[in-house]
């Protein structure tokens, strides 16, 4: 029985990642329709904690934008790219991650990829290189992101004092040394961009050329009067969730009971509830202060993408821990002594679900809670974490997109079979990479 089950769990993940969108939650929702009528399986709770910490700090994101703040990092990244341009290929996915980082979101990287594009087509490095591993960083930077529903879902998981500092003491650093060598991975892939017949039979073209060795795009929009007094509003209460993850007992008493979605039994916040009500409350202090409209912020893009992941999250990982949660005796059977005397073997299994759900967040909220069912210590997981990041196997991701579409050159490429696309070789390295530092540290910093 199981096995018809989990047929029907993949197909319904492979179909909703293939509709894009909202799919993903409503092949989720279709799936959980079969598994009550037809197998009468127990619904587990649905994953409200996730939803949550996505609505909010997307909307605190949201507001950054709206109030110029994004524009504003996005321009001192850009200077920094234009800097460098012989180095493009590993300054610019450290300047991705350490922007991707601090902000909590990945769709940052579509302001500077066409930065990287035209930097790398003008000093002849084939431009696939830095943009792959550039859209990589964006995606590995949320697993440690203080600001990332993953890491706070992650966090909400461990239920120990401290668990989110942990988290950002194993991941970031593992996930740097993971970007450096998806950056060394592709440092010579390909050919040489004055070798590539695709980019020659372009330059044929004197309207192509003249637009790639043209100058420097010169306009510059002038930022908002708000923008830099955002970005302290937003880094000051990324520093406040730090802070509280460091120094749990800083966490608020409110009296003990029975512990709820906000509370736990010891009568402290949980780290999620810190984490949305300071993030909403700097949403509140940038409308305010900067003057920013409150409509314009629920018109801005990271606000409209919020309502997607929402919804994608809500469907899929309902129905993924509703069917992990009725075959755990099995699961424990098949793959517990597995998992007890391997447990880097977990992050396998996870990378395999991270692939189909394209979601950080979702994949942690539906692989996570197992690696816990089944015994797996808690650094153990933290070190796994990172495989959470491979929504770049299959190339529907957005970013991914962009990044052929923003790469006049032709040289980043989805291949011919699918998964023979110029981001496998770099995101493969960094998570793979990135696991293996995140093991070796979590045994001198846990």
């Amino acid at each position: 029985m199981i096995f018809i089950q989990l047929v029907i769990l993949l197909a319904c993940i492979l179909k909703g990642s293939q509709m894009k969108g909202i799919g993903l939650g409503v092949m989720g929702m279709l799936g959980l329709l079969v598994f009550f009528f037809v197998f009468h399986m127990r619904p587990t709770e649905p994953p409200l904690d996730v939803m949550l910490i996505i609505m909010a700090i997307v909307t605190t994101g949201a507001a950054l934008q709206a109030a110029g703040g994004l524009e504003y990092l996005v321009s001192i990244a850009e200077r920094i790219i234009r800097s460098n341009p012989s180095r493009i290929t590993f300054y610019a996915p450290f300047t991705v991650y350490v922007l991707c980082l601090f902000a909590g979101t990945s769709h940052i990287v579509y302001s500077i990829l066409p930065v990287i594009a035209e930097v790398s087509a003008k000093k002849r490095i084939r431009p696939e290189r830095p943009i792959s591993i550039s859209i990589v960083a964006s995606h590995i930077a949320l697993t440690g992101s203080p600001m990332s529903a993953a890491t706070a879902a992650l966090a909400g998981l461990m239920v120990y004092k401290g668990a989110a500092a942990d988290i950002m003491k194993i991941c970031i650093p593992a996930c740097i040394i993971g970007v450096f060598a998806g950056a060394l991975s592709v440092w010579k892939m390909g050919k040489e961009l004055y070798e590539d017949p695709e980019f020659l039979e372009k330059m044929k073209d004197p309207a192509f050329a003249a637009s790639v060795d043209a100058s420097e795009a010169g306009i510059k929009t002038p930022l908002k009067p708000g923008a830099k007094t955002s970005v302290i509003i937003f880094g000051i209460t990324i520093l406040l969730v730090v802070m509280f993850g460091a120094f749990p007992s800083l966490i608020p008493f409110v009296g003990k009971g029975p512990a709820t979605l906000m509370v736990n039994a010891d009568g402290t916040l949980k780290m999620a509830t810190i984490i949305e009500v300071l993030a909403l409350s700097a949403t509140a202090l940038i409308i305010l202060i900067t003057k920013t409209s409150a409509t314009a912020v629920t018109k801005s893009s990271l606000f409209t993408a919020m309502g997607t992941a929402a919804v994608s999250v809500f469907g899929v990982v309902w129905m993924s821990s509703t069917f992990i949660d009725n075959n755990l005796d099995t699961i424990r059977h098949v793959y517990g002594s597995i998992a007890a005397q391997y447990p880097w073997t977990f992050a396998i299994a996870i990378f395999m679900m991270g692939a189909f759900i394209f979601s950080q967040a979702g994949t942690t909220r539906a692989m996570m809670p197992l690696g816990i069912a089944l015994g797996i210590a808690n650094p153990a997981l933290i070190a796994m974490f990172p495989a959470v990041n491979s929504d770049f196997v299959l190339p529907g991701y957005p970013t991914l997109q962009a990044g052929v579409t923003f790469d006049r050159t032709g040289t980043t490429k989805i291949g011919k079979y699918l998964v023979n696309h110029s981001f496998l070789r770099p995101g493969i390295v960094a998570v793979v990479v990135a696991i293996a530092a995140g093991f070796l540290l979590e045994k001198f910093l846990l």
